[in-house]
Parts: structure tokens; C-alpha cells; sequence
């Protein structure tokens, strides 16, 4: 059985979107790709009914592009102990009330046993400042949290080839 990888938005956007002239968007597009292709090979990739709203929000061309690229993930439900945690996290200041939807895609991540988080938003899910306080209500819920990292953070070395 592989590990499961809860797809965040900013993976999905990165993956799509034009190229970037920012050098570091630029360079996590581009890892982001990378990482997309193996992806499907060494993880189960999972999203949730969120993704797919804010995915297909904004620009038409670019939102159609996002839910393509999505069509295959198979999507997870957000249940009343997704509502709970997500509650819990904001409560406990491990993210912000403005940021409820991230401290959602947390808690779907977390209650459905995922093991690994993946994300570009290292505003309120990849903060390192931010992580344990993530980890100690998701436990103190009585949940194992997932690893929350970027695509970089997964991408096999040519070792391991």
C-alpha cells in the first residue's frame, strides 16, 4: 500500500499555471512538475471538495486547467470531525480565524489519517513556527497528524532510482 498525499490548491495552481518570471515561483512551479509526474507512481493522491472549489474559482482557462489536472485524486469528505478540528486549530491560535479554509484543509488531512500534507502555503499549513501547535491539537483530537511538507520535500533522489 502506498502513502496518501493530501493535495493542497497551491500544488495544483503551481503545476498549472504559466511560468512564472518571480525565480522562485518559477523554481516551485517547476519542482512542482517534476514532482507531479512520479506522484501518481509513489503516493495515493487525495483532495477534498475544497480543492476543487477553490481550484475552480477565478480565470476560466486556468480553472478548467486546475480541475484536469485534479481528475484523477480521488476526493475525501469533510465530515463533522473535520468541522471539529478545524474549529480546534483556530481556537488554539495554530491558524488564524482569516485563514479557516487552510485550518479546513488541516483537518481533512488529519481525520482522514493522511500521511503526508502537501502544500506551497507556508503562510499557515508549511510554517515551521506554526507546525507544532498543528501537531498538538491534532493529537490532543486524538489524531496522528500528516507530515506537512512541499513537493521538493517528496521528490526522490536519483539514488533511489
Amino acid at each position: 500500500m502506498q502513502p496518501t498525499a493530501y493535495i493542497e490548491t497551491s500544488v495544483v495552481s503551481y503545476l498549472t499555471s504559466r511560468p512564472s518570471r518571480d525565480v522562485v515561483i518559477a523554481a516551485y512551479q517547476e519542482i512542482t512538475r517534476e514532482w507531479w509526474q512520479d506522484a501518481p507512481d509513489r503516493f495515493d493522491l487525495v483532495a477534498s471538495a475544497l480543492v476543487m472549489s477553490e481550484a475552480g474559482a477565478g480565470d476560466p482557462d486556468a480553472a478548467r486547467n486546475r480541475l484536469e489536472a485534479l481528475e484523477s485524486v480521488t476526493l475525501l469528505d469533510a465530515t463533522s470531525d473535520v468541522e471539529s478540528l478545524a474549529n480546534a486549530l483556530i481556537d488554539a491560535g495554530a491558524v488564524p480565524r482569516l485563514a479557516a479554509d487552510d485550518a479546513v484543509h488541516i483537518a481533512i488531512a488529519v481525520t482522514n489519517g493522511i500521511d503526508f500534507l502537501v502544500t506551497w502555503n507556508f503562510r499557515h499549513i508549511a510554517n515551521a513556527a506554526m507546525r507544532s501547535r498543528i501537531e498538538q491539537v491534532s493529537r490532543q483530537a486524538g489524531y496522528e497528524p500528516p507530515v506537512i511538507c512541499t513537493p521538493n520535500e517528496l521528490m526522490e533522489t536519483n539514488d533511489e532510482r
